[in-house]
């Protein structure tokens, strides 16, 4: 899943499905000579290295997928041939068992990269995006399995300093030379073991997340077609947007941290990308080709370091920020921990969200203020707020205001329950919960 600038990810929405037969040309969501030219975009990509990155390629089977209708078009047909050919493509409507998102995802038979419409206008960073979900569809192939922690302690004070610091450090690296660019992923480095000595989990989580989001990040960078030079500035463009671009840092931190590191160890440790397997650290594997060893600092050495990146005045600002967020939580965890809920079990399920939203409730849970899950019960919706649970065992909403047949709506959520499912009085007070028949 990628970020795409300057638009945020484009989540599921509820859609009616299209009349027969399948629209093409100009009454098509997605312009297919456009698609066709994108595609091509991508094989050339893919294969401008001849598999030399990864030892394979990167071209196979791609979907894009226009949300509001779920019209989709690809480069080739699905394995039950449920597409439609359609002037050299294939054609056809997602079912709305078919969560949407921008990643890799098996549907009718074929493990797709599917990628939302429309793709970024600037070429370069339609490049990037091409290739990165491109590199999540055989990511595991390569033994990169597919974690996806939720870095908590990024939505914190101390947590975003010093992640904003090391962020500042790698771009000052990234268009440096000799001296100065040694000096600044020296900083980069030192703020990273500094924030992760203040968080038990930071070192496991981080690097899981880099492994993986971080890793396609870095090649979409490294098969977007680009120059040295140009990757490098494109990337610290990046890193001036994406700080005021994102309401929390807990999952984007790694499309920044992944292909710095990435891109520096490129220069520093040649080889290093076919020795990667997981538990690797990026940070970790880069500061041992540099030949330094990361003790533990104080504070007071840690903020003179952040002198140099205008730390007084990020702290300044952070503080500002933390205060209002501890309002927000505190109104979400009022909305859906203390006050009347609906109360759903997940078991197995299909969600599809906006990352870049996600606020942390500690102890608790994960409030996603823009969600789809589709369950056993049903399809759920969210436009305001919605809490999971870490384990993802269950999902609660404000308890619901309406019933009309097999609809619930509440406060930023609406629920169309499956045939057979209805809702009952929970645990506490003003509670619901779903049940399936008699039990």
């Amino acid at each position: 899943m990628r970020f795409v600038l300057p638009s945020l990810l484009v989540l599921a929405q509820a859609a009616a499905a299209f009349s027969q037969p399948v629209p093409t040309g100009k009454s098509s969501p997605i312009d297919l000579d456009l698609a066709k030219t994108y595609f091509a975009e991508a094989h050339r990509l893919a294969e401008s290295d001849g598999g030399k990155l990864w030892g394979k390629s990167l071209a196979g089977p791609l979907l894009f997928v226009e949300p509001r209708t779920r019209f989709a078009v690809a480069n080739q047909a699905d394995a039950e041939r449920k597409l439609t050919p359609a002037d050299g493509l294939f054609v056809g409507t997602l079912p709305q068992s078919v969560p949407l998102a921008s990643t890799a995802y098996r549907w009718a038979g074929t493990h797709w990269s599917m990628i939302l419409w429309p793709l970024p206008d600037d070429k370069a960073e339609r490049s990037v995006t091409l290739m990165h979900e491109s590199w999540h569809r055989i990511q595991t192939d390569l033994g990169l399995p597919t974690n996806d922690p939720t870095n908590v302690h990024l939505d914190t004070l101390p947590g975003r300093y010093w992640l904003q610091l090391e962020w500042r450090a790698l771009a000052r690296a990234l268009g440096s030379t000799s001296q100065e660019q040694s000096r600044a992923m020296e900083d980069a480095l030192r703020f990273r073991e500094f924030r992760r000595g203040l968080f038990q989990a930071a070192r496991t989580d981080e690097s899981k997340l880099e492994l993986n989001e971080g890793l396609a990040e870095y090649t979409g960078f490294k098969l977007s077609g680009l120059t040295d030079a140009e990757k490098r500035r494109l990337l610290i463009k990046h890193f001036e947007i994406y700080p005021t671009m994102f309401a929390t840092y807990v999952r984007s931190f790694a499309y920044l941290t992944g292909p710095a590191y990435g891109l520096l160890l490129d220069q520093h440790a040649a080889g290093w990308l076919r020795k990667i397997k997981p538990g690797d650290d990026l940070a970790e594997v880069l500061a041992a080709a540099l030949g330094l060893k990361l003790m533990p600092q104080s504070e007071a050495a840690a903020r003179q370091r952040a002198a140099s990146y205008d730390g007084e005045k990020l702290w300044a600002a952070e503080t500002a920020r933390e205060e209002a967020r501890v309002a927000k939580v505190a109104a979400f965890r009022r909305l859906l921990v203390d006050g009347p809920v609906l109360t759903l079990r997940l078991g197995k399920f299909q969600m599809s969200f906006n990352p870049s939203q996600l606020v942390p409730l500690e102890g608790v849970g994960t409030v996603y203020p823009t969600l789809t899950v589709i369950g056993p019960w049903g399809k759920l919706d969210v436009h305001k707020a919605a809490l999971i649970t870490f384990d993802f065992k269950q999902v609660s909403v404000a308890a619901p205001f309406k019933a009309e047949a097999t609809t619930l709506t509440g406060d930023g959520w609406e629920l169309h329950l499956n045939a057979g499912w209805k809702a009952v009085n929970g645990n506490r007070k003003g509670d619901w919960r779903l049940l399936l028949g008699n039990k």
